[in-house]
């Protein structure tokens, strides 16, 4: 049997039922095959971000140490995420912010998906962010969905035909950066 991408999956909404999170299940349905999804349960746990606590790696609070230690862990990085007042959500913009100096997102294979009523301006501001820390992504590891909750059910079926097949694209394509990431080393 082949041995499964690990994936850490972040979504960028703190709502126990939220449209992100039921994207994030169904990826992981319809990946079931390749990848082996843990969805990230600690975004709120996080402290606010203060570069005095992280002097030289070892200060970091501990809920901010076994974060980075998923992400170190994970062959791949899925963010699922809806847009806030045109923006990236305050948590997740936080929990990455808490990576840069110690550089868990670099050269990691990341998906992006922004689900949300519009979205576009933060699926743009978080692709920057992704950018400027080296996350490892391409157009098709980066997906907006506008209108996404008329797009899945509660049962995690992907109404859209469209939008079905370019998450199918998104795996499959974050699947080959990890592989091949996986190759060279």
């Amino acid at each position: 049997m082949k041995e499964k991408n690990k994936i850490l999956a972040i979504s960028g909404s703190t709502r126990v039922q939220s449209t992100n999170l039921n994207y994030i299940r169904a990826i992981a349905q319809l990946s079931a095959d390749i990848f082996e999804i843990k969805i990230f349960q600690g975004l709120t746990d996080l402290p606010h971000f203060n570069p005095d606590l992280d002097i030289e790696f070892l200060t970091a609070p501990e809920v901010v140490k076994s974060f980075r230690q998923l992400l170190r862990e994970a062959d791949g990085i899925l963010i699922c995420t809806p847009e806030y007042a045109m923006g990236v959500p305050g948590t997740l913009k936080n929990a990455i912010d808490w990576t840069i100096s110690s550089c868990e997102f670099m050269h990691k294979p990341t998906a992006l998906v922004t689900a949300s009523s519009q979205g576009s301006k933060g699926h743009v501001s978080l692709i920057e962010t992704l950018n400027i820390i080296e996350a490892m992504m391409t157009p098709a590891t980066q997906l907006l969905i506008p209108v996404a909750k008329t797009k899945i059910n509660s049962e995690l079926k992907i109404l859209d035909e469209k939008t079905l097949n370019e998450l199918n694209s998104l795996i499959q394509e974050l699947h080959h950066l990890a592989l091949n990431k996986k190759e060279s080393f």
